[in-house]
């Protein structure tokens, strides 16, 4: 299924939360030898879309209309939101033994990896 919000997003003031830049992830993992991904694809879909900003989001199918709850893919918004959630939910671990670029988790640590991977999963 395919949903397009061009012209929702037209609407929509840009949100400017700024993305981590990809050479300060790749540096800040240099030398950790054991590292671990997680893809979070899945909490994406978990941020809730407030109850005013549904019917925004509507979409109809022969059964009807449908709203979504949660914040789809293809919003304008979507990855500034979600890095920003992800970002404040991890700030203590981030640039220590974690880091984040959207839905990609990066735990890294030499000695103490098991206790940290614990940690990265309890923010989660």
């Amino acid at each position: 299924m395919y949903i397009n919000f061009t012209d929702l997003n037209k609407l929509c003031p840009k949100d400017s939360y700024p993305l981590p830049k990809m050479d300060k992830l790749m540096g800040a993992t240099a030398g950790h030898a054991p590292l671990s991904f997680k893809d979070a694809f899945l909490k994406y879909h978990q941020i809730p879309l407030c109850p005013e900003d549904q019917e925004k989001a509507a979409f109809l199918i022969d059964q009807g209309i449908h709203y979504y709850k949660v914040m789809p893919f293809g919003l304008k918004n979507a990855m500034a939101t979600y890095q920003r959630l992800v970002n404040k939910v991890s700030e203590p671990l981030i640039e220590h033994t974690m880091e984040v670029y959207v839905n990609d988790i990066k735990s890294m640590c030499d000695a103490e990896h098991g206790q940290d991977l614990r940690k990265t999963f309890e923010i989660l």
